[in-house]
């Protein structure tokens, strides 16, 4: 036999991506655009809902501390910031956003306006270098901590780069203003005599551009620093999505305890290997005679309610859906992982499949559909687990005790039960000591029956229908 490496939960990983590559393309884009797009909804809407909130302390702040009919010019300012949220909550878009870039734009622009504009309604005149230099640059920093809530990596870079044109741009228009109050240089000249710095960092007029430089470049750092940070939560979140496919997929195959037990120990399976474990087959009595003649719809419709049933009681059992056989399918407990009630879940696990049976074609009864019958084979032995193709992997159980599982489903029409059980899985359930008595009880002793595929007769125990279907 040759070796493979280990199937741990990372391999495992692998080996779903191997077998879906070949309808990756259009459904995993799919997966990936809709949760990038609802996390870019999420992002949205808390970005907008801080900004309204921001916007409304803002603005009632200002109307306590600085009341009077002037402040209306900057309560109309706030309100078209809370306006451009309400757009950007509309139009924004996972990935490259044209509307998204345009109205982080207007943002930038209308703080610009709204600091260095004087307001038209106030009878205050004062320095236009006052008004440029008067800190309102760090209202700047909000707007980009709020862009990290819904922007992308790509557009954090863009707005540190848009802000140091605008606000540099500011400064070119600022100095090409005709000074206004140049007595008041004058006097701060006479009043710091012999002061060089002070008068340089004083003077009313004075746009110290070394200043307004080094804000743009700590501007650019944090932006900067900023843009990594939401490159890398992206990445986060495009890796939990691939993760959370990649869990989906595994729980196509596995329970979904097993799923988690292997996501979160991430524990070695060990290379190929034998194990006991218990294997189950069910399948419909006479479904090609149920078949002929149907209609193709009502076939299928059938085929999935019954594989609905059967994978349900497989996974609540802490089964593996080894695979599909058409109108059967075949599943083992005790893989990947054998635990100490492999073999009672398995038992109680085909129990349970015959009462969802019954009360299905009870159902199919009410709605005058024929009856279904469902046969089921239990066995209990050693398997060899592990993967096997090349191109195209599967994780696969084979060997003896499988095909005895197979002969003993197809030895229920022999026997006339919907239900046979080797001697070796019924001991098994014993050892364990995890079933109930109902789980055991009604099972009848057959003579020792010889199964192709082994040297010596085997002991068989069986169910018939009544008990199985809980009317006996």
């Amino acid at each position: 036999m040759t070796d493979i490496p280990d199937p741990t939960f990372g391999s495992l990983i692998r080996h779903f991506r191997q077998t879906e590559d070949a309808s990756r393309s259009p459904e995993a884009d799919r997966y990936v655009r809709e949760a990038l797009e609802r996390n870019k909804r999420e992002g949205l809407v808390l970005a907008v809902k801080t900004r309204w909130i921001a916007l409304a302390a803002v603005g009632a702040l200002t109307a306590v501390l600085n009341w009077g009919w002037d402040q209306i010019y900057y309560e109309a300012l706030l309100l078209g910031f809370a306006l451009i949220g309400w757009a950007q909550l509309r139009l924004g878009r996972a990935g490259r956003s044209p509307a998204e870039l345009f109205l982080m734009f207007c943002d930038l622009s209308l703080l610009t306006f709204m600091l260095l504009v004087p307001n038209p309604f106030s009878d205050e005149t004062r320095p236009l270098a006052m008004q440029y230099r008067f800190d309102g640059f760090i209202y700047f920093f909000v707007l980009l901590a709020g862009g990290t809530i819904s922007y992308s990596w790509r557009t954090i870079v863009a707005m540190g780069t848009w802000t140091t044109g605008v606000w540099m741009t500011a400064l070119v228009i600022m100095l090409l203003q005709p000074v206004r109050f140049p007595e008041l240089s004058t006097a701060a000249a006479q009043a710091f005599a012999g002061f060089p710095e002070l008068i340089r960092r004083l003077d009313p007029n004075a746009m110290e551009i070394s200043n307004r430089i080094q804000e743009v470049v700590v501007f650019l750092i944090v932006a900067s620093v900023l843009a990594l940070g939401v490159r890398r939560a992206n990445h986060l979140v495009l890796h939990h999505v691939a993760v959370e496919r990649e869990r989906a997929n595994l729980a196509r195959y596995f329970s979904p305890n097993v799923v988690e037990d292997l996501a979160r120990n991430d524990q070695s399976l060990k290379q190929v290997r034998s194990q006991k474990i218990a294997v189950l087959f069910v399948d419909i009595v006479g479904f090609t005679s149920f078949a002929e003649g149907r209609d193709p719809v009502d076939i299928i419709r059938t085929l999935r309610d019954f594989h609905g049933f059967m994978e349900t009681e497989v996974f609540r059992h802490e089964g593996t859906l080894d695979k599909y056989l058409g109108d059967g399918l075949m599943a083992t407990f005790g893989t990947p992982i054998a635990g100490g009630s492999d073999a009672s879940n398995a038992l109680r696990c085909a129990r349970a499949m015959l009462r969802a049976g019954a009360e299905w074609n009870r159902a199919r009864a009410g709605r005058g559909e024929p009856q279904i019958v469902i046969s089921v084979g239990l066995h209990y032995g050693v398997a060899v687990l592990g993967d096997i193709g090349t191109t195209r992997l599967e994780f696969a159980v084979i060997g003896s005790t499988v095909n005895v599982a197979s002969r003993l489903e197809g030895m229920t029409r022999s026997f006339g039960v919907p239900l046979v059980v080797s001697d070796d899985l019924l001991a098994r359930v014993h050892d364990e000591a995890r079933c109930g008595g109902d789980d055991i009880a009604g099972f009848e002793k057959r003579p020792a029956q010889m199964v192709r595929g082994l040297a010596h007769p085997l002991d068989l125990w069986t169910l018939d229908a009544g008990v199985a279907a809980g009317t006996a």
